[in-house]
């Protein structure tokens, strides 16, 4: 079922909005964890080992992604997709609100770090749940044609997520010194989510159900979605689950590692680290929707393919560029990483999606997108800072990306061949 370009307008809209806010906050935590939570949360410890605390609860959030698969995929499949979605940005927005509002180690000592850990493992159910229905609430009502575009609506959010959240954290940390960015500056753009998902949740309650969804037979609908989709559908969930390695461990080394290592291993300016992640979240905006796009006239498959290529060369330029300490390389090297992860992301959301049929659709995304995290963009970070304070080279973290990449790489050779 085709819908008119108003509507499809709309629609777009909805998805970028919900997920741009869900990941606005979602990126808060983790450009904070990268940036103050080691002092905050886990002190009396090294600046790195201190890090590497603070990612592992980054890693929490992660790990508790599968739970909101399987609960919200199982829900979107039976509810509804517009049921779950208001229900995960609502989830969102109180937990992040509520790390905001949290006492320091200092004021409650270890209970600090306890109820962060706790909060943040919410906050992972809510994003995992969210994301397979902010791509099916775009794909499901266009053209089949135009899936690649369509879905790409959702995987801009992300990027426009993290740009809002990496601007208002550069613009604090450039108006505030040190000391007052510790003492309370943290938690203004935790408290300023509840403004933003009051926004998304009006706009998402003024979307229909999806036609696919809507005209499905009640027949056809399964009982036990997620049963279903490991019984009958294991291949797809490990060519969708394994496509995720390359695009989501790049994606946490450009956003969590490198951020540690401008700021904490390089010295230089938490500003410079933020701003040059912000400049790379509007470029990535940009490219996901191109990538989506071209998807639909190449194939999934071969814009992915591009990108993982592109991401393998950039690797091996990216800490020379890095260590240059120029702030126009520190810049272009992390926006170029955005620019080639893009061309993963973009293609990502429809290549996912279609290796699943309608009824249990949000299920089989749901569990590929939050299973493949938790080893894959959820342990990076943590992986990465332990092998560099382990042996001190950043050639460590360039392999086990390029690792990743490998991953994704035989996924994409084993997806069928009508896979687009």
């Amino acid at each position: 079922m085709n819908v008119g370009k108003p509507a499809v307008a709309r629609l777009a809209f909805a998805s970028i909005a919900g997920t741009a806010l869900e990941y606005y906050d979602f990126a808060v935590y983790n450009t904070l964890a990268a940036l103050v939570f080691n002092t905050l949360f886990f002190p009396g410890v090294d600046p790195l080992a201190g890090t590497l605390l603070a990612f592992a609860t980054f890693w929490v959030g992660y790990l508790s992604r599968p739970f909101g698969g399987v609960l919200f995929g199982h829900l979107g499949d039976r509810r509804g997709r517009r049921f779950v979605l208001v229900t995960t940005l609502l989830i969102m927005g109180i937990t992040t609100c509520a790390i905001g509002l949290l006492p320091t180690y200092e004021r409650i000592g270890v209970w600090a770090p306890v109820l962060l850990v706790t909060l943040r493992f919410v906050q992972g159910m809510a994003l995992g749940g969210e994301w397979a229905g902010a791509v099916l609430l775009s794909m499901e009502h266009g053209s089949v044609a135009q899936r690649g575009r369509n879905a790409a609506f959702a995987q801009m959010g992300p990027p426009i997520g993290v740009l809002l959240a990496t601007g208002t954290i550069a613009l604090i940390t450039a108006v505030m010194s040190n000391d007052e960015l510790l003492a309370w500056g943290w938690r203004i753009p935790l408290l300023a989510s509840a403004v933003l998902v009051l926004f998304g949740l009006w706009v998402r309650r003024g979307v229909p159900e999806t036609p696919q969804f809507r005209e499905l037979p009640v027949s056809a609908h399964t009982r036990t979605p997620v049963g279903a989709v490991l019984k009958e559908h294991w291949r797809g969930l490990l060519v969708a689950g394994g496509s995720r390695f390359g695009p989501d461990v790049q994606y946490s080394l450009i956003s969590a590692f490198v951020l540690t290592y401008i700021s904490t291993i390089l010295g230089l300016s938490k500003t410079l680290a933020t701003s040059a992640l912000a400049v790379g979240a509007a470029c990535s905006a940009v490219f996901v929707l191109i990538a989506g796009t071209l998807s639909d006239r190449f194939g999934r498959r071969a814009v992915y393919s591009v990108g993982v290529a592109a991401t393998a060369v950039w690797l091996c330029v990216l800490f020379p560029l890095l260590d240059t300490k120029s702030t126009l390389l520190i810049v272009a090297a992390v926006a170029s990483g955005f620019i080639v992860h893009a061309f993963m992301y973009g293609p990502q959301a429809a290549f996912i999606a279609e290796q699943f049929p309608t009824q249990v659709r949000y299920a089989g995304a749901s569990l590929a997108y939050t299973f493949a995290g938790v080893f894959a963009g959820g342990l990076a970070p943590f992986a990465f800072t332990a092998l560099y304070k382990a042996y001190g080279k950043t050639l460590t973290v360039v392999l086990y990306t390029f690792a990743a990449l490998l991953i994704t790489t035989v996924a994409l050779k084993m997806a069928p061949r009508d896979s687009r």
